[in-house]
């Protein structure tokens, strides 16, 4: 992040959170693979969700991307992808949220998920669902989502493998 010297004390800028473009969907494609904890094939549904959401619809109505950039350089950080859940009046999915290594722990993370937050807020939306993995990789995720207002609503055992449990945790949206 940016950071700006103002009277003796260093002030961060904010990441510039933006629409996803045509042209950022080879950076995330860098970003996405090189996520430490995710697998493969997550990898490469993430992928596949930013080209959907960059198409025609119906893809695009389906998932919606943001992409978080530096102020200085303008280098994608981090992007999250998110959209309606299907059948439901006012539930929202938060699918992806990844921050590139070199801007974890500065705040991106939060960043994105406020405008996400905002975002959903504006489209009627009152609570995002966000599904993720027990394995202990994922503590630091769980973590992030706690700090954000979720709650842990359910959980199904080896629903990814034997040792590893799918947890659900909603954010109620207020205002």
């Amino acid at each position: 992040m940016g950071e700006v010297a103002s009277g003796g004390a260093v002030t961060r800028r904010p990441y510039v959170v933006r629409s996803l473009r045509d042209s950022d969907i080879p950076p995330l494609e860098v970003l996405i693979r090189s996520v430490e904890n995710f697998q493969p094939a997550e990898m490469d549904v993430a992928v596949e969700l930013v080209g959907l959401a960059a198409g025609p619809p119906p893809g695009s109505d389906d998932y919606r991307v943001l992409v978080a950039e530096s102020p200085d350089d303008g280098s994608l950080r981090g992007y999250a992808c998110f959209g309606p859940t299907p059948m439901t009046r006012s539930t929202w999915d938060l699918y992806w949220i990844a921050v590139s290594r070199s801007a974890r722990g500065s705040g991106c993370g939060r960043v994105l998920h406020e405008h996400v937050a905002r975002a959903v807020r504006e489209a009627g939306g009152r609570r995002i669902r966000v599904e993720t993995s027990s394995k202990q990789d994922y503590d630091a995720t769980q973590r992030f989502y706690e700090r954000a207002g979720y709650r842990r609503t359910g959980r199904i055992d080896g629903f990814y493998a034997d040792d590893d449990h799918l947890l659900i945790l909603v954010c109620e949206l207020n205002g």
